[in-house]
């Protein structure tokens, strides 16, 4: 299946350790901004309880889920044990500060 590239903002529209959602015909995308200004995009529920992602606490490369406090990987959605479960993630890229998503 081919990506189409869509442009969801600007960095700086994103606090560093912060979040905005995206939202798409088909899913609702937690975009997230790590502290040292790396970007990913993940469906925005927690494979647990479905929680709302984009309101959890980001630490490195991780984001913890507001609800049950499951980690979750920002890099390909897996829980980080002993939680076992997944959420999608989607393929960002930067063209100077422009968010593309993969979608």
């Amino acid at each position: 299946m081919t990506e189409k590239w869509v442009e969801v903002g600007r960095l700086s529209e994103i606090p560093r350790l912060g979040s905005r959602v995206v939202q798409t015909k088909d899913d609702e995308i937690a975009v997230f901004r790590a502290a040292d200004d790396t970007v990913f995009a993940l469906s925005n529920r927690c494979p647990h309880k479905q929680g709302p992602l984009s309101e959890g606490i980001l630490h490195g490369h991780r984001v913890t889920c507001p609800l049950h406090n499951w980690v979750i990987e920002l890099e390909n959605g897996e829980a980080v044990a002993p939680d076992v479960g997944c959420t999608r993630n989607y393929p960002v890229r930067m063209e100077g500060e422009q968010i593309l998503l993969g979608i």
